[in-house]
């Protein structure tokens, strides 16, 4: 690409597209590209939605070599004659499965119809349900398969805990572990953007600094919790699984799963936010009644139980024989009712 632009110096076209499932993700990618790209003359933009797509547009009239985007505001901006995809030799799929998730495939597809056959193709994915091995099918040509360390691997560097704790005495139990000033920071991750909101609201009623990251807040509004939490001005950061991939939050030593993920590959991703490059991480999960199945799963995936931490005011309550039917059949229909992502985010 470098040489390329050196040959063509007076051409301004797009001839890399990453494409990314968030904002966050592909802001990331961006910095990247800042960074490791100072000194080559490249240039590299990054367009999404949630925000005015003015300064896009005239950063695109200007010409930029590599476009980092989400796929609805790229399409948006290919429909209005402002992006042409015409010259691509690059394309790059990130994070694939949650484009999946997001329910981006249709519009990825359609992206892709619109770049050049002869082109380089790179496809990243956590996982590999069928829906992402078909597409990976039809884009690829004779593709080379790397595979790095198992999804079912957790760092040796987290110590992990589990508390058994009833659905409506979660909150008072992360109030109590919260109470614990060596807590600095703390991520905090829910399975909806409604139960994100709620935590925040109970925390911040309770003198702890929170916000929420979730798929219904502004882009200003995300970023500016973002930097509130890597300042330290925010204390807990909680946030849905979407909204979080992609963010890379440095020494954070805490994280919280506050209701546990319905895919147990989720868990893994959740608690490798902590415990990075050889530092240590500490990850809590509150289980309830109806999230031990999700629990089992978890289990099997990485191969060990969660050490269980009983010192704490709220235990589980034993149900009568009926209310463990009840809560079976409850933690069935969650489990298979919201498919790879679990409930709304």
């Amino acid at each position: 690409l470098y040489n390329d632009r050196l040959q063509h110096k007076e051409q301004k076209t797009i001839k890399t597209l990453v494409l990314t499932p968030t904002r966050e993700l592909a802001i990331q990618i961006d910095e990247s590209f800042a960074a490791y790209g100072r000194h080559t003359g490249l240039k590299h933009l990054v367009i999404f939605g949630g925000v005015s797509q003015n300064p896009q547009v005239d950063a695109l009239r200007r010409g930029v070599d590599i476009l980092v985007a989400t796929p609805g505001r790229l399409l948006d901006l290919v429909n209005q004659r402002f992006v042409n995809l015409d010259h691509v030799k690059i394309l790059i799929l990130d994070e694939a499965d949650r484009m999946l998730d997001m329910g981006f495939v249709h519009d990825v597809k359609r992206i892709i119809a619109k770049i050049p056959s002869k082109r380089q193709t790179l496809f990243f994915s956590a996982t590999m349900p069928k829906e992402i091995q078909h597409l990976a099918d039809s884009i690829l040509h004779k593709p080379e398969r790397v595979e790095v360390t198992p999804v079912s691997s957790t760092a040796e560097t987290i110590q992990q805990e589990l508390y058994y704790v009833g659905k409506n005495d979660k909150r008072l139990l992360l109030n109590h572990i919260l109470k614990d000033k060596g807590i600095e920071t703390a991520l905090v991750f829910t399975r909806t953007k409604h139960g994100a909101d709620k935590v925040v609201k109970d925390l911040n009623k309770a003198g702890i600094t929170a916000e929420a990251i979730h798929g219904n807040k502004s882009q200003n509004a995300r970023q500016r919790a973002l930097n509130n939490f890597k300042a330290r001005t925010t204390r807990v950061l909680v946030a849905t699984d979407i909204a979080a991939r992609g963010i890379d939050i440095d020494e954070l030593t805490h994280v919280i799963n506050f209701e546990l993920p319905n895919i147990p590959e989720t868990y893994v991703h959740r608690i490798g936010r902590t415990g990075r490059a050889g530092s240590s991480g500490i990850a809590f999960s509150f289980c309830d009644e109806e999230e031990k199945e999700f629990l089992k799963d978890i289990h099997k995936l990485i191969a060990r139980n969660i050490p269980v931490n009983e010192e704490h005011p709220y235990p589980l309550p034993e149900l009568t024989p009926q209310q463990r039917i009840l809560e079976k059949i409850k933690a069935e229909a969650n489990k298979g009712g919201g498919g790879r992502g679990g409930a709304p985010r």
